[in-house]
């Protein structure tokens, strides 16, 4: 019989601390991580975009060295668990991009496959993880 009291006390002194100045501050820093919640969120669509894209550039790269005679049977089975489908690939793009490893999945396409994808690597890196991530 007494519950709902209860809850009306609780709002009540739910009340009591809003109209207490020393919260404010705490409240206008609640908001204004709440309001931020919108800018991470396409913030985040933008960068699985570009890693998308990425992947699937870097998976048809390489789906010719995987073919390669003249390219190492090892490395053609390193090259095909990286970037042989477009699910590896993905993966492979999102562990370079947070990981900081960048260079362990780089130097083997740079050296092995084209030294092209020197270029690919240096764009990649200074938009996404310097420009996008610190900007």
């Amino acid at each position: 019989v007494l519950r709902p009291f209860r809850f009306l006390r609780f709002v009540r002194t739910l009340r009591v601390l809003q109209s207490v100045k020393v919260f404010h501050k705490l409240k206008m820093l609640v908001n204004t991580v709440g309001a931020s919640f919108l800018a991470l969120f396409w913030s985040i669509v933008l960068l699985g975009i570009v890693m998308i894209m990425a992947a699937l550039f870097l998976c048809q790269s390489c789906s010719s060295a995987v073919d390669d005679e003249a390219i190492p049977l090892d490395k053609r089975i390193w090259i095909y668990k990286m970037y042989g489908t477009s699910a590896r690939s993905w993966w492979s793009v999102f562990e370079l991009t947070f990981s900081g490893g960048w260079p362990n999945y780089a130097r083997p396409l740079v050296e092995d496959v084209s030294s092209s994808f020197a270029v690919f690597f240096f764009v990649y890196i200074i938009v996404v993880v310097f420009a996008m991530f610190r900007i």
